[in-house]
């Protein structure tokens, strides 16, 4: 087989889940991010294992997430819509009965107008500046939208990841000055903000990345290994160079494995020279350049050759393999190629 094979654990997804809710206390709705195909391990199962596991509401990207996750899920639990009500989005959301969390003025009205009495949210804009409702602008339309009834308000921290950054404060004070009195849902948490603590909770928190292992949750369980199949080990002699641009010579006479996995299956080029592979325990560096389909490994003080080497598993996150690549390791996660084939353990899928 000269594919490799991406292994997602489901419970250890699940268990993420129910620690960030008990985290968020039991007066607070925890939702669940499936954006981005599941941040790249399958939406369509991810969100299947999470329902199970007590999520109820379950945020996209887009409209057409939102139909593979409303596939997956059936009628009932809710599928909030970041990117709001785009055009050409409203037979969609009104068939799937998809929730829009409406960022300007322009998708208020569009919503207002051409799906009246649909359930619907705000996104208010309290200092990243990228997506939302600013305050003079809801300052403007709060009374109408108010009155229409939204489902929730939200907001989105820009450095939650960083505990200590006054912007957070900021943000935090913000979004109670544009929404305290409204008596309307509220939420401005994703996993960063769950432990900045309770003063961010509102009425739901909506984790993303620590479900699936990725810091700032650094007590979340690993939740995928991916194995790459060796395809071809040779020699190589001292003075010898290996990959493109003979970025790597040997020093010793070395075992070189040829593996399946390039930067066409998320790997980045900038792990070139930098990361490790591992045979169980056995740290194994990777050497010369990341090439679209093939990395090279030197396997030399390995005791047998190996048919598989992992590059993420128990001991090599997606942020540690990320720290290698110069990267976060969101861009690890969601970068993870179609060519993989994807393997599910845990409960039924």
């Amino acid at each position: 087989m000269a594919t490799a094979t991406l292994t997602i654990d489901l419970d250890a997804i699940a268990a993420n889940w129910q620690a960030l809710d008990r985290m968020s206390g039991p007066q607070v709705q925890t939702a669940a991010v499936v954006k981005a195909d599941a941040y790249g391990l399958g939406a369509a199962r991810v969100a299947r294992a999470l329902a199970q596991a007590g999520a109820r509401r379950f945020f996209v990207a887009c409209a057409e997430e939102g139909a593979v996750v409303r596939q997956s899920l059936g009628l009932g639990p809710q599928i909030c819509v970041l990117s709001g009500h785009m055009p050409g989005d409203t037979e969609m959301i009104h068939d799937l009965d998809l929730t829009p969390m409406l960022n300007s003025l322009d998708q208020i009205t569009r919503h207002l107008e051409s799906l009246p009495g649909h359930p619907f949210g705000v996104q208010l804009d309290t200092g990243m500046n990228r997506l939302g409702v600013e305050l003079a602008e809801w300052q403007a339309v709060a009374p109408i939208l108010i009155k229409a009834g939204p489902e929730l308000l939200m907001s989105h921290l820009a450095c939650a990841d960083d505990p200590d950054h006054p912007l957070n404060e900021v943000q935090l004070r913000t979004f109670h000055d544009m929404t305290d009195g409204t008596d309307l849902p509220r939420s401005l948490s994703a996993t960063g903000g769950i432990l900045l603590g309770p003063r961010y909770y509102f009425d739901l928190t909506r984790p993303g990345v620590g479900l699936y292992g990725g810091l700032p949750h650094t007590t979340a369980k690993p939740a995928l290994r991916l194995s790459l199949p060796v395809i071809q080990t040779r020699e190589v002699a001292v003075g010898e160079t290996v990959g493109y641009s003979a970025t790597w010579t040997a020093r010793r006479p070395s075992v070189v494995a040829t593996v399946a996995g390039g930067y066409a299956d998320g790997l980045p080029r900038s792990l070139s020279n930098q990361a490790r592979l591992w045979d169980g325990d056995q740290p194994c560096p990777l050497i010369g350049r990341v090439s679209m389909d093939l990395i090279t490994v030197d396997i030399t003080d390995l005791p047998e050759l190996p048919r598989t080497l992992d590059i993420l598993g128990p001991h090599q996150t997606v942020d540690a393999l990320a720290v290698a690549a110069d990267t976060i390791g969101y861009e690890i996660l969601t970068a993870l190629g179609p060519r993989y084939t994807r393997r599910y353990i845990g409960q039924p899928a």
